[in-house]
Parts: C-alpha cells; structure tokens; sequence
C-alpha cells in the first residue's frame, strides 16, 4: 500500500490530547498519508466542503456505520486491489452524511457495528490503515 495515494478528510477537529497522540504516532508510521480537517457545520454545507476538498482523481469512501464491514485482512485484500487509485477515506460530522451525498460515494466503510466520536473513528481509520500496511506486507505486527 502507498500511503501516499491515501488521504483522511475530516470534518471536526481532534480535542483530546490522548487520541491526537495516537494519531500522531499513526501518522509517523504512515508517511505520506495527510488528514485534511474541514470545519463542522450541518451536513449540507459540511458536503459542499467535503466536496470541495476531493481532488478529481480520488476515490471517495465514506465511513459510516451503514457501510459495508471488512475484517482487517479483507480491508487490507481491498486495498491492495484498488491499484494505484487515490483513495479519500472521510469521516462526516456528528450529523452524518446527507443522503445526497451518501449517493455519490462509491464505496462505504464501517468500521465497526458500533458508532464512535468522529475523534475515535480518525484513530481507528489510521490503525487499520497502519495494519493494512503491516499484513501486506507479510509483518508480524498483525497476528491473526
């Protein structure tokens, strides 16, 4: 995986010290991934932003709780098959994404059943990703 094909857009900012170390560490594990942070507001215009935000050659997959639930291998399998594509991983505010919107997504992530702070689900995104990195390349640091 090339973390530089990859970007997170946010919208929120981080406010716990705690999980702003953890993306932080997440980050110097992955060089080249960038977190672009959007302003929240309510979901319309936080779309119109996110919108904004996308390059035209990206990929966008929107992480949501309705979206479609992989394990850590599969995740990484999916990855490794989408190529070179740039992939935008992106994380809606509390309000979640409009319906509009949710439309023009060509892939929804959960990842989990459960529904987390947008802050928690930033860290969680960035280990999957971490590990996705690590079972592809043959690492010891997922063991399944």
């Amino acid at each position: 995986m090339n973390n530089s094909r990859c970007r997170i857009i946010a919208v929120g900012k981080v406010r716990k010290r705690w999980v702003q170390e953890g993306v932080d560490l997440y980050l110097k594990r992955l060089p080249g991934l960038g977190i672009t942070e959007l302003r929240d507001s309510n979901p319309k215009k936080e779309a119109e932003a996110i919108r904004q935000a996308l390059r035209t050659d990206e990929y966008p997959v929107l992480l949501m709780e309705q979206g479609l639930t992989l394990t850590s291998v599969d995740f990484a399998d999916r990855l490794r098959d989408l190529g070179s594509e740039r992939l935008a991983f992106v994380i809606g505010g509390a309000d979640g994404f409009t319906d509009a919107f949710k439309s023009t997504a060509r892939w929804q992530l959960s990842l989990s059943p459960l529904t987390f702070p947008h802050e928690l689900a930033r860290l969680l995104l960035l280990e999957q990703l971490y590990r996705a990195q690590a079972i592809l390349q043959g690492s010891p640091y997922h063991r399944a």
